[in-house]
């Protein structure tokens, strides 16, 4: 990985973690005051908000964990696995508080349900690309292994010489 793709790419996750970040304090504020007379306060929403947040700040600071171990050459270690392991976790959760959201909308649709049916279908999706993460986690484990299996043939070499 290039270092202008790395600096890119930490950049992109430096904004979003810092907007998320903003986001949730606001949302955290909103909870914390009074809403304007007649207002609904929206809370389970709100709080649905600042998890589904949470969980993306979680698989953003893997990912970032991640570059730095890519560009140092140790992300076919041992170590890289935690960092997979929590951006498939936050997957997983942001999928589950999508369909919360799906739950609290879901009594509003009543007359048309296929909004419904449609975030679901999302949150299906958002599974789907934890399914993917975890198919990438599994090419990683194949390649730590040969990656291990080539410094014991190595060594065994160097031995032999």
């Amino acid at each position: 990985m290039g270092k202008l793709a790395v600096r890119a790419l930490r950049a992109v996750l430096a904004v979003v973690l810092a907007g998320t970040v903003l986001i949730q304090a606001m949302m955290v504020w909103a909870m914390a005051t009074k809403p304007a007379e007649g207002a609904l306060p929206l809370t389970p929403l709100r709080l649905v908000t600042v998890l589904g947040m949470a969980s993306a700040q979680v698989a953003l600071v893997c990912v970032w964990r991640l570059v730095a171990m890519v560009r140092r050459g140790t992300v076919f270690s041992h170590a890289a696995f935690r960092y997979v392991d929590g951006v498939i976790g936050a997957i997983v959760a942001a999928a589950l508080v999508w369909f919360t959201v799906t739950a609290i909308n879901a009594p509003g649709q009543r007359d048309d349900p296929g909004v419904t049916v449609i975030m679901a279908g999302i949150g299906v999706a958002i599974l789907g690309v934890a399914l993917i993460v975890l198919v990438l986690r599994m090419l990683l484990s194949q390649a730590v292994a040969r990656d291990v299996e080539a410094a014991q043939m190595k060594a065994e070499l160097d031995e032999v010489i």
